[in-house]
């Protein structure tokens, strides 16, 4: 079984956005994204796959099909497949979250 501690996982950049593996198959990934105040995840899209976003600890922006919306601790959202999405922590304080996608891109 492989299992994890996720906070002990976290890992912060001061130059970007740090993206940790926690798990990858050949259909999903599960990452942790650590963004520092005033860093961003820029909007792009993934042909054909889903991402959801569940903010850990923090709070941040995020830009998900044309929408903006601040999100905070214990809010889960989707990304659905060929929607633009991006975050940015809008903040003062660390924001982590746990990210899923499928299929794999």
């Amino acid at each position: 079984m492989d299992a994890k501690n996720v906070f002990s996982q976290k890992a912060f950049n001061e130059q970007k956005m740090q993206k940790v593996n926690l798990f990858e198959t050949e259909r999903m990934f599960c990452d942790l994204y650590c963004f520092e105040p005033g860093q961003e995840q820029k909007t792009h899209t993934h042909a054909g796959a889903d991402k959801i976003y569940y903010v850990l600890e923090g709070r941040g922006t995020f830009h998900i099909g044309g929408q903006s919306r601040e999100l905070q601790e214990h809010t889960i959202v989707i990304a659905p497949a060929d929607v633009e999405h991006g975050v940015v922590n809008t903040s003062g304080a660390r924001l982590v979250l746990l990210v899923y996608m499928a299929p794999k891109p």
